[in-house]
């Protein structure tokens, strides 16, 4: 997927910060436009190169055993924590 004119990224602990898997899934149903990024954020360790995926979720965020909301989307196995998501607003796709 490819940034169009009118898209803003927002991040989702901005928006919310302690969002939980179910008030995510309350606000961004599975098929919500997203950047991942698995591993880290790009604002959180400079210098690296950052994995960033523009995707959309494929499951309902979920809860871990230690506490962390994660969902998953499509291109990647397993869930990213949701501090690790941007939600896609505007535009058209």
């Amino acid at each position: 997927m490819s940034e169009t004119v009118g898209e803003e990224r927002l991040s989702v602990q901005a928006l919310r910060p302690g969002m939980t898997a179910d008030d995510f899934n309350l606000f961004h149903p599975v098929g919500t436009r997203v950047v991942a990024y698995p591993g880290f954020r790009p604002d959180v360790v400079r210098g690296f190169e950052c994995p960033r995926l523009e995707t959309v979720t494929r499951t309902p965020a979920w809860t871990l055993g230690d506490g962390e909301p994660v969902v998953s989307v499509e291109g990647y196995a397993g869930g990213i924590a949701l501090t690790h998501i941007d939600l896609i607003t505007g535009g058209a796709s």
